[in-house]
C-alpha cells in the first residue's frame, strides 16, 4: 500500500508539568513536539506556548473527549502518552493590562518615517502622530506633558514596571527627565511595540531597558 505512515497513536499513561498559555520553556517544546507528531498542528516548535499551541492543545482535548480549555493538565498528559520532566517559564502577571497593537503598528510606521533607528529629538510629536493615527486625536506637549494631556477616557495609568511594559504592545511610556540637557527639560516618552525589548517615538529605540539615566516614569495603558 502507498502513501504515508499515519502518525502513531499515543501509549497509554504520561505526565508533566500544568502548562498553558504564556508559558515557555522546554517542556512546551516536547508538547510542541508530540502534538504536531500526532498530527495537530502546534506550529514550529519554538518552546512558546501561543496562540496556535493552544488550539492545538484544545482540538486534541476535543478529540479525546477532554474539556478543551487549552491547558495541559494530567488527564491531557495521559492522553499525549508522554512523561515530560522540567518547570516551565510563566510571564509575569501584568494584573489584566492589555495595550493595543494597532497602536503599536503606527507607532512603528511612524518612528521608521521620522528619524529611523536615530533619535530626531522629537520624542512627544511621534508618538503624538501615533496616537492620531490610532485614534484621530492630537495629544499635545512635551515627554514630560504627554502623561497629563492625554483624554482619561482612551488611557489610564497602570502600575507596571518598565520590563513588564515593555512585553505589552500600544503602552503609553513617559519619564519626566533623562540624562541629557534637553531630556532634563522635556523628559521622554514612547509606545512599546511588545518584544521586551523596543519602544517608538520618532525613532525605533531596541534596547528601552538598557537606556539610562531616566527618571519619574509612568505607563498609560489604552482603554
Amino acid at each position: 500500500m502507498n502513501g504515508a505512515a499515519a502518525p502513531s497513536a499515543p501509549a497509554p499513561g504520561g505526565s508533566g508539568p500544568t502548562l498553558k498559555q504564556g508559558h515557555s520553556g522546554a517542556p512546551v517544546t516536547a508538547l510542541q513536539n508530540r502534538l504536531n507528531q500526532l498530527g495537530f498542528n502546534a506550529g514550529a516548535a519554538d518552546g512558546q506556548f501561543g496562540p496556535k499551541t493552544t488550539a492545538a492543545v484544545k482540538a486534541f482535548q476535543s478529540a479525546k473527549g477532554l474539556v478543551a480549555d487549552g491547558v495541559v493538565g494530567p488527564k491531557t498528559w495521559n492522553k499525549l502518552g508522554i512523561t515530560v520532566s522540567g518547570t516551565p517559564t510563566t510571564p509575569p502577571s501584568t494584573g489584566g493590562v492589555r495595550g493595543n497593537s494597532a497602536l503599536a503598528n503606527n507607532a512603528r510606521s511612524v518612528a521608521l518615517s521620522m528619524g529611523g533607528y536615530s533619535s530626531q529629538g522629537l520624542c512627544a510629536t511621534g508618538v503624538s502622530r501615533a496616537i492620531q493615527n490610532t485614534y484621530g486625536i492630537k495629544v499635545w506637549g512635551n515627554g514630560n506633558d504627554i502623561d497629563n494631556n492625554l483624554p482619561r477616557d482612551k488611557f489610564k495609568q497602570v502600575n507596571l514596571s518598565l520590563a513588564e511594559a515593555l512585553k505589552i504592545p500600544g503602552l503609553v511610556l513617559t519619564w519626566e527627565k533623562t540624562s541629557t540637557r534637553l531630556g532634563s527639560i522635556y523628559g521622554h516618552t514612547a509606545i512599546t511595540s511588545g518584544d521586551g525589548r523596543s519602544s517608538y517615538s520618532d525613532f525605533v529605540e531596541s534596547n528601552t531597558l538598557g537606556a539610562g539615566g531616566r527618571s519619574g516614569f509612568k505607563v498609560f495603558m489604552p482603554i
